[in-house]
């Protein structure tokens, strides 16, 4: 059993950055963090590998968020720079079933309890 804690969400104008720490109790495989905004499905937005640290992003996110970890802490980050309206939602750290990056929440048994971010326009 491995739990996960995420922090670092809160309120940030469009335009301004924060970033998300997860905190794993345990050693995890790949790592993603997913969203989930009002009346959304929750969606992938980035994930990273542990041996080698490839990593994964949405499209929407590309250029704005790095997704990075640090095995030693088992820390899981999520940077956000360029934050805009619509990546409001709360975001959740996931650990992966695999060692690769999925997509899917089905590819991921550990969750975190969500962090919100609400980006105001």
């Amino acid at each position: 059993q491995v739990q996960l804690v995420e922090s670092g969400g809160g309120l940030v104008q469009a335009g301004g950055s924060l970033r998300l720490s997860c905190a794993a109790s345990g050693r995890t495989n790949a790592m993603g963090w997913f969203r989930q905004g009002p009346e959304k499905e929750r969606e992938f937005v980035a994930g990273i590998t542990r041996s080698t640290g490839d990593t994964r992003y949405t499209d929407s996110v590309k250029g704005r968020f790095t997704i990075s970890r640090d095995n030693a802490k088992n820390t899981v980050y999520l940077q956000m720079n360029s934050l805009k309206a619509e990546d409001t939602a709360v975001y959740y750290c996931a650990a992966g079933l695999f060692t690769i990056v999925t997509i899917v929440p089905s590819g991921y048994n550990y969750w975190g309890q969500g962090t919100q971010v609400t980006v105001s326009s």
